[in-house]
This record gives structure tokens, sequence and C-alpha cells, in this order.
């Protein structure tokens, strides 16, 4: 016999915490990515959208007549006071000259690139390596010379996120095993694609075609859309890179803009943020007065792009601001290197950095990303900072950098009387209280780009 209960049903509070990203604080940490140049075209895009924002200066675009009489105007000056200047005389002429090797960078290979990105990106050892073996097998396209499955012995339970985590990094799209997985990949990280761009993705040859003969009507009544929709997709995918590595393939020279200056002077660092290249932004006071004016249907249209405008420069100045306080914990932790040069790089990761200024270690690895500091030895990425330590004569084996090592090891090679075998070169660095095997040394010295000793 069936018997039937009675449920009933009450409300019940439950208490729960969550964590929810407001649109100030998403703004806030995508400004925070950005290097200078990309910044600057960010506000653009932002002063074009918004009425309430104007812009009240713009120091990087200067009249060739501004520049000539502030020029003189500096030479006169230096001429006329007791101030011997940065830029005078025999150490003018010098720090013309690092400055101008500092910003005309060597081109970087792909895999720098990425295997620099991966230094600053908190992951653990083993991850840390199986990323690094995957940079190390694309060809000049971005992609896998070799299948994935052959590279490891064992299969690893965490490729899958390897992959990923490689794909994210800059440029996006690359580990992939061709030009229409990398497109698919990079259709993922865009904030808005269109509608089905990535099913187009699927039909691409024959899309292009259809192209060659000069109609997509045909193609589009295939697919169910309609061509204004097919076409917005493929201007989309038009932006794509579909071989994402082949921008390091060039033999260009690049320019690069420092974010922040360390200038040695009198026995003092000083830190110079470059304001010089971020323009300027204001509330337009019109666009504030239209609030009180105007009919209250749009008053809130006004309201709110006001608030965007002050949310919009908050987060510009919190950029700045951190990065001024990230910089000066570099310098706190790296003196010697900006003192006395490369070579003594000290051990620094990002936790060091985070536990100095009290906060996360993601937003140190969001700083460094893509930004550069001008010091007296040349301009380098603040990546570059992060060094792993190695084992050294203290018992502690952290007072010496990979960095720092590999920067005496070029320079024992530059000095070199008689080609230097890589196990001599291990004996003189033992002799520096620097312990290292003989295929380390081999290892950073191809890092280096510097050849064998039978190459030398």
């Amino acid at each position: 016999m069936l018997q039937w209960a009675t449920v009933q049903l009450r409300p019940v509070l439950v208490q729960e915490q969550r964590l929810k990203l407001n649109p100030q604080l998403i703004q806030s940490i995508k400004l925070m990515e950005l290097p200078l140049l990309d910044l600057r075209d960010r506000i653009q895009e932002e002063l074009e959208q918004n009425p309430a924002l104007e812009l009240v200066k713009d120091k990087s675009t200067v009249s060739l007549e501004e520049m000539v009489k502030s020029r003189r105007e500096e030479d006169a000056y230096f001429d006329t006071s007791s101030d011997s200047g940065f830029y005078r005389g025999m150490e003018a002429s010098d720090e013309r000259q690092r400055f101008i090797e500092g910003v005309l960078i060597r081109p970087e290979t792909l895999q720098e690139y990425l295997l620099q990105q991966l230094r600053v990106e908190i992951i653990d050892d083993e991850l840390q390596g199986i990323c690094e073996t995957l940079v190390r097998n694309l060809n000049d396209d971005g992609f896998h010379k070799e299948p994935v499955e052959t590279l490891f012995k064992t299969a690893s339970p965490r490729l899958g996120e390897a992959l990923d985590l490689v794909r994210s990094l800059e440029p996006r799209g690359t580990c992939t095993s061709g030009y229409l997985e990398s497109l698919q990949i990079q259709l993922g990280f865009l904030d808005n694609p269109p509608p089905g761009a990535g099913e187009i993705l699927k039909h691409l040859e024959a899309l292009q075609e259809a192209l060659k003969k000069g109609t997509i009507t045909e193609i589009a009544r295939k697919l169910g859309r309609t061509e204004e929709d097919l076409q917005l997709c493929l201007d989309c995918i038009r932006g794509l890179h579909p071989f994402p590595g082949r921008q390091f393939a060039s033999g260009e020279v690049r320019f690069v803009i420092p974010d922040v200056q360390v200038i040695h002077r009198n026995g003092e660092l000083i830190i110079v943020l470059n304001k010089e290249e971020i323009p300027v932004l204001g509330i337009s006071r019109d666009f504030r007065k239209l609030a009180s004016r105007s009919e209250k249907s749009d008053r809130e249209f006004i309201r709110k792009n006001l608030r965007e405008a002050h949310g919009f420069i908050n987060s510009i100045n919190y950029r700045n601001q951190t990065l001024l306080r990230v910089s000066q914990a570099l310098v706190l932790f790296q003196r010697d290197f900006f003192i006395r040069g490369p070579k003594y790089l000290a051990p620094l990761n990002l936790r060091d950095i985070a536990q100095e200024l009290e906060i996360n270690e993601a937003t140190v690895s969001r700083t460094a990303r893509g930004k550069y500091i001008q010091t007296e030895w040349g301009v380098y990425e603040i990546r570059r900072f992060f060094s792993n330590s190695i084992s050294g004569a203290s018992s502690g084996g952290s007072q010496h950098s990979k960095g720092g090592v590999k920067e005496v090891i070029r320079e024992i090679i530059s000095a070199e009387r008689g080609n230097l075998s890589d196990q001599m070169i291990a004996e003189l660095l033992s002799k520096r209280g620097i312990n290292l095997a003989r295929r380390t040394v081999t290892k950073y010295r191809t890092e280096l780009a510097l050849g064998s000793s039978y190459e030398r």
C-alpha cells in the first residue's frame, strides 16, 4: 500500500561569501596590464566614446617649434648655471649611447618572448617545466614542430593546463597545430566576438574560394546566415593573426618606450615615472553643467558618463601609482644591479615584491607585464628583474640569481683569451663562488645566443 508523505517547503536564509568583480575593478585590472603605447590607444578610444572626458594636455605631441625652443632654453640653463646637467660633455655622450643601445633592442625570438612571460606567471615548477617544453617545440609560425604527445615519456595530467597557459600568452594563439586552431583560440579571447564566428571558421577555406569568385551569397544561404552577419564574422576573423609567431621572424629593429626611468645621481637612485607619454584627462565642465539643465530623461545618461569618466581617470591614476610602487620595490631589492650593473642581479620573485607592498602577487604580475625600465645599463623589461636563485657558495644557495650568473658568463666569454670550453667556464665560476655543472653552463650560454668554443 502506497503512502504519500507531505513535505512542507520553508524559506531558509543562507549566508555565503562571494567574490564579484564590479565594472570599475575589471577596468582597473585591464588598464594595469597595458604598456604605454596600448594605454594611449585605450585613452583615445575612451575619449571618443565618453563625451564627459576631455583631453587636458598631451605632452607626447609637441610641435617642432616648441621642441626647438625647449631645447634652446635647456642649453641656456646649463650654460648659465652651476648644474652640470645629466647630458653634458663626455657623460652626455655616454648616456646618449647607452640610451640608444637600450631603446634599439635586438629582435626577440618567439621562444624568448614566451619564456620571459612564463617567468612572471604564478605557477609551480612542474607546470613551468611542461610549458617550457611546449614553447621550445614551436616553429617560427608559433605551431608545434612535433606532435605534443611525443614530447613527454609519460602522459601528464597537466598537459591541458599547460597548453591553455601558453596559448593565453602574447601573442595569443601559439602552441597550436595550425592556423585554423590558432584562429579559434584567438576568437575565444575576444571580449565580444560576432555570434557564430567560431562556426564560420570551420568553413573558412570554402569561404575563401567563394570570395575569389566575388560572392558569398550561396555560402551564407547554406550556413543559414544573412550576408551582413557573415561579412561581420569575416571582418572579425581578418583582424586576427593566422600565424601569430611570424611577427618575431623579421630582423627589423623594434623600438620600446620606457615606462619608468631610474637615474643614479650623487649616490642616490631617482625613480621617474614616464608621464610624458600619458595624456592628461579631465572632466568636461560643459558636460557637467548639462546635468542640471537637461531634461529628466537625459540626466541619467549624463550622470552615467560622468561616473564612467571619473572611474576611468581613477583607474589610470591607480595604474600609475602601482607601477611606481612596484618600481620603488624593485630598486630596493635590486639596488646593486642599478648601481653596479647586470651581473649583480639578485634573486627575486613576485612574492617578495607582493609582501613588501602588501598587495597580491597577481597585481605585481600584471604591473610587470609588457613594461620597461630605463637604467644606466640600458632599457630592460620589468620582468627581467625577477630571476630564480641558483646554488652558490652559501649554504642557502640563494645569493646568485640566474640572470646575474648569465651576465657573468657573458663577461667571461667576452674577455676570454683563447676559446674557453664550458668546463673551463664552470671552473672560473667556481672560483667566484658560483658552483655550476658544465651542462648548466652550456644551457645558460645557449640562452645567451653565444656559440660553443669551436664556433667562437
